[in-house]
């Protein structure tokens, strides 16, 4: 208990932090790939996993856990908007990606969110990448291309798409939340709630649009469907499934808060390469996913690169802060690769 993390937190904390984190991050994309292989109405799912959150951000809000706030005037939606349109954008295709793609496929499909996040932030903010960065992307982009298209197993086409699209929407996102913190005074947690319950708002007429309607009133009105002995029907997968991802998504929106606040940069970069081995582990043992040795290259590339860039980054925050005393290390939030709910980049206070 003495020893201590970056910023003065017990180990006890620390580990606790993480384990948190991981077993959230973890339950969030195996549940999220449970019920979306049974069900026909993926946009009505992410309805309900938004609406599970808002009820319990209002509960914990009223029991005085949190404070969350209530202004939904005019001019601060206004000022949201782009946050929301991305946010839906975002959440929908990366429920698409995980749709048709393998749950242990899903981090090499959504493998260039670092290469576009680098992109967009030297493009929309300016923020000229080093080499060693660059190289870190190449490393990241070469994992992706590797399990596309050398790896010989079999994949989706529609899955890549929706995962390319999704990278680059979170990416984009990345760079608007950063703007969009003002609004809510830097608060990560009322920017989390506002996400979930503007989202939840806008994502309502988009399902009656897609038409998952009728899906919809099948899923609770229509016959039931004979399963196999000891199988769970689609309704019930579909009950289970928006409880646990709701419920898991809303502690995402607490375990971020955490990991901005109790674990360093690197302890961030080690939990991120082990949550994304657990992810193809379970994508094995849950779905019989199979991974063959390119698949399994790639990934490893990915996590490779992004490890590479966290520990980069962070050289280069402890530069730039030693020229610079006072200023913020910043780091890509790859937490939300796997979640995707409403949990912001931050600015880590060193």
């Amino acid at each position: 208990m003495a020893s201590k993390d970056g910023e003065g937190h017990s180990r006890a904390a620390v580990t606790g932090t993480v384990l948190f984190y991981l077993v959230a991050a973890l339950a969030m994309v195996m549940a999220n790939k449970w019920v979306l292989s049974s069900t026909d109405v993926p946009l009505f799912f992410l309805f309900t996993q938004l609406v599970i959150a808002v009820i319990l951000f209002l509960v914990s809000h009223a029991a005085g856990l949190v404070k969350v706030p209530l202004d939904f005037s005019l001019p601060r939606l206004k000022h949201l908007a782009p946050l929301i349109a991305l946010n839906v954008i975002g959440l929908s295709f990366s429920n698409f990606t995980l749709k048709y793609v393998d749950a242990s496929f899903y981090q090499v499909a959504r493998g260039l969110v670092l290469p576009f996040t680098c992109l967009t932030s030297y493009v929309m903010l300016s923020s000229r990448p080093s080499l060693r960065i660059l190289l870190a992307c190449g490393f990241v982009t070469l994992g992706f291309f590797v399990g596309v298209f050398l790896d010989g197993t079999p994949v989706s086409p529609l899955g890549i798409f929706f995962g390319v699209v999704s990278s680059a929407v979170t990416a984009t996102h990345s760079v608007i939340i950063k703007r969009t913190l003002d609004v809510v005074k830097g608060s990560t947690l009322d920017l989390s709630w506002y996400g979930n319950t503007l989202s939840a708002v806008a994502l309502l007429p988009i399902v009656v649009l897609a038409g998952e309607i009728p899906g919809v009133m099948k899923l609770f009105f229509g016959p039931a469907e004979e399963t196999a002995v000891g199988a769970v029907s689609p309704l019930a997968t579909f009950l289970w499934g928006s409880a646990i991802t709701g419920v898991f998504g809303f502690l995402m929106s607490i375990a971020s808060l955490l990991s901005i606040k109790v674990t360093s940069p690197i302890t961030h970069m080690v939990s991120s390469a082990v949550r994304g081995v657990f992810a193809t582990l379970l994508g094995v043992w849950l779905f019989s996913d199979i991974v063959t040795t390119g698949r399994a290259a790639s990934i490893a590339t990915i996590l490779g690169g992004s490890i590479y860039y966290t520990w980069i980054k962070h050289l280069e925050s402890q530069s730039q802060l030693q020229s610079s005393p006072g200023k913020a290390y910043e780091r890509v939030p790859l937490e939300d690769v796997e979640s995707g709910k409403a949990s912001p980049p931050h600015v880590k206070p060193e």
